[in-house]
């Protein structure tokens, strides 16, 4: 009743506000917005780790393969003969394109005693970014 007279009096038609039903342009905009932003951010850290999963699992074929021909000196019979037996550049080892040198060393002189040879083996390769290397020493027996 007060509001038909106040509808009268004034020309307006007031009525009771009603609650908001559903999101704004601007709610919706920035919503994506920040979806956005989240997606990218993830893309990108698993862009990163993807990338470092790859190099590892190269660095660890390397090392498989410098681990594989230490190995094999530190069980080779003859002390004379490492230099001959292993010294030298072998490609396409362990994967195509890459390369393994062995390089041996002898230090000492005439006396067992100091005799000993040092056996480098570093494994070089696309995509790796570094050589891998593995040394060990060997004494005459």
């Amino acid at each position: 009743m007060a509001l038909d007279r106040l509808h009268l009096a004034t020309g307006v038609l007031m009525h009771s506000p009603r609650p908001r039903a559903g999101f704004t342009l601007v709610e919706v905009a920035i919503a994506l917005s920040l979806l956005g932003i989240v997606t990218l951010a993830l893309m990108a850290a698993s862009g990163r780790m993807l990338h470092t999963v790859t190099d590892d699992r190269l660095r660890t074929t390397a090392a498989a393969a410098a681990d594989a021909r230490i190995g094999l000196v530190r069980q080779w019979p003859t002390y004379a003969t490492l230099d001959s037996a292993y010294a030298g550049t072998e490609a396409n080892t362990p994967l195509p394109g890459w390369s393994r040198t062995t390089t041996v060393v002898r230090t000492g002189g005439a006396n067992q005693a100091n005799d000993f040879k040092r056996v480098t083996v570093s494994v070089t390769g696309p995509g790796l970014p570094a050589p891998v290397t593995r040394s060990v020493t060997v004494a005459a027996p």
